[in-house]
């Protein structure tokens, strides 16, 4: 079975050994698939697995039979190929061990070519003969147990139990002997199920190994926007239960080469939130430690600094327009245009709280006047922002908006004197709503790539927010223009 195709569902599925692994590090961000997804995932896998499967070219058969009157005969049965395969049902189950996948009822289409040749004392010269033939394969199924561990921060994926048994065939030829027929039933029968099972269950045997491969080379890092990573390092096994499956990775950012060393807090899995509607297939959550993480490395990376010369009330970069509220200004550079040089003072706090998301953001404006050409900073006022916003879902994306519920204004320094705080709350206040809040709503609605593989698109999305943490409830579609041969890193690369 195609390696791509069992990355797909297991990377869903996570499996797991009996053995629990202790890890120091901690998970921050926690995935669970529920029986829906895992039905989900079935039927992906089956699907796919089949396309992936055939055409699928078993090895020749042959055998010498002896045959009353005839004598002794020479069979050989080659281009044995199945070309079709029907899965009737299905089922998925999970346990202590790890997962069991079982599909039932399948039929099976095959085609092949037969011949034969003997020899008798009445003709001196073989006689031989040779045709087509159809095999109608029912009852057939098969089944899979597989484990995956946690094995240093990657998975190792080992197969506990594999097999395929085919309860019937039928065979029709085309053409030869009247006693060809039954010569071929009773004689290749047998060998042409054995055949079907054992080229069936080495298909899945060879993808496991081959998967398993592909899992070790998974790297511990993922890019975001060229920037950060995501440490996507998985803690400890995952954890099965008779109505799910989870499991957590690191999931806290840093910059790019940076060496992680986790401060944050972790507060466990332990309460169990649901969805206001029915059951979904999966169930993201994030701890706001991973928005803090992502948060410090931007602060880090000086991305949080803006210098504003247009707004959409020009008049407030101009020291005219400062006439009544800062009339020093306007005396000592009267009709100059002016900057302001806005960055954050600290990495912005974020907060989750039931049916909210808040921030907390401290800000330097600085004012510039432009004389003759010379920038020169005349003041500084100080901005506490406290904001609050929302969260949507676009594409694979965690999103969002923030809008302003207050803020405190102070003078941090002056060249030009005392300043009436009170007079310049206006402006300030214009400027975080019609400047920084936009500009920063912008880059969140670029929003936070989640942790699916590629080909895999989340589907009537709902967002919890409760104490601490971000819990995405959704459906899965998998995408059919999916390219299911590329490579492993490719599958596990966020999306933007």
């Amino acid at each position: 079975m195609a390696p791509t195709i069992f990355f797909i569902v297991l990377s869903l599925l996570f499996t797991l050994s009996t053995t629990r692994i202790q890890s120091n590090d901690e998970g921050f961000i926690s995935v669970q698939i529920s029986n829906r997804g895992l039905d989900f995932a079935k039927d992906v896998l089956i699907d796919k697995a089949v396309s992936s499967i055939v055409p699928l070219q078993l090895p020749d058969i042959e055998k010498s039979v002896k045959i009353p009157v005839v004598g002794k005969v020479h069979v050989l049965l080659s281009n044995i190929t199945i070309y079709h395969v029907d899965v009737a049902s299905s089922y998925i189950h999970t346990g202590e061990t790890g997962i069991v996948l079982v599909a039932s009822g399948a039929t099976a289409n095959l085609s092949m070519a037969w011949q034969y040749s003997y020899r008798t004392w009445l003709v001196p010269v073989a006689i031989t003969d040779d045709g087509g033939a159809s095999v109608q394969v029912e009852g057939m199924e098969v089944g899979l147990a597989a484990a995956l561990k946690n094995q240093d921060g990657n998975l190792k994926l080992s197969v506990l139990e594999c097999g395929c048994h085919v309860k019937d065939i039928s065979i029709k030829l085309d053409g030869g002997a009247s006693w060809l027929y039954q010569v071929v039933v009773n004689a290749f029968e047998g060998k042409i199920a054995s055949a079907i099972e054992n080229a069936i269950s080495k298909k899945i045997r060879e993808g496991i190994i081959k998967l398993d491969s592909l899992l070790q080379s998974i790297p511990k890092e993922i890019p975001i926007y060229h920037t950060a990573v995501l440490n996507v390092t998985f803690v400890d096994n995952p954890v099965l239960s008779n109505s799910s499956i989870e499991v957590e990775i690191n999931g806290l950012v840093t910059a790019k080469d940076a060496v992680l060393v986790s401060n944050y807090i972790h507060k466990g899995w332990k309460d169990t939130f649901f969805c206001s509607g029915p059951a979904k297939m999966i169930q993201i959550s994030l701890q706001q430690d991973v928005f803090n993480s992502l948060s410090l490395v931007y602060f880090d990376a000086d991305y949080m600094h803006w210098i504003v010369d247009k707004i959409p009330d020009q008049s407030i970069l101009n020291t005219a327009g400062w006439r009544y509220i800062v009339p020093q200004l306007y005396k000592q550079y009267p009709d100059d245009d002016m900057n302001l040089n806005i960055s954050v003072s600290s990495p912005p706090i974020i907060k989750v709280a039931k049916d909210v998301i808040g921030a907390i953001i401290n800000l330097d404006v600085t004012i510039d006047v432009v004389d003759g050409g010379e920038v020169i900073p005349v003041a500084c006022i100080s901005l506490d922002i406290s904001t609050s916003g929302s969260a949507v879902i676009l594409r694979n994306n965690l999103a969002g908006r923030v809008r302003l519920e207050d803020f405190t204004a102070y003078l941090k320094w002056s060249e030009i004197g005392d300043l009436h705080m009170h007079l310049l709350q206006p402006i300030m206040s214009t400027v975080l709503k019609t400047v920084i809040l936009p500009n920063v709503n912008l880059h969140l609605m670029k929003g936070f790539p989640l942790p699916l593989p590629h080909g895999f698109t989340l589907q009537n999305a709902e967002i919890v927010c409760t104490d601490s943490r971000v819990i995405v409830f959704s459906d899965l579609a998998f995408t059919e223009q999916y390219h299911l041969s590329q490579k492993l890193l490719t599958s596990l690369h966020l999306g933007t």
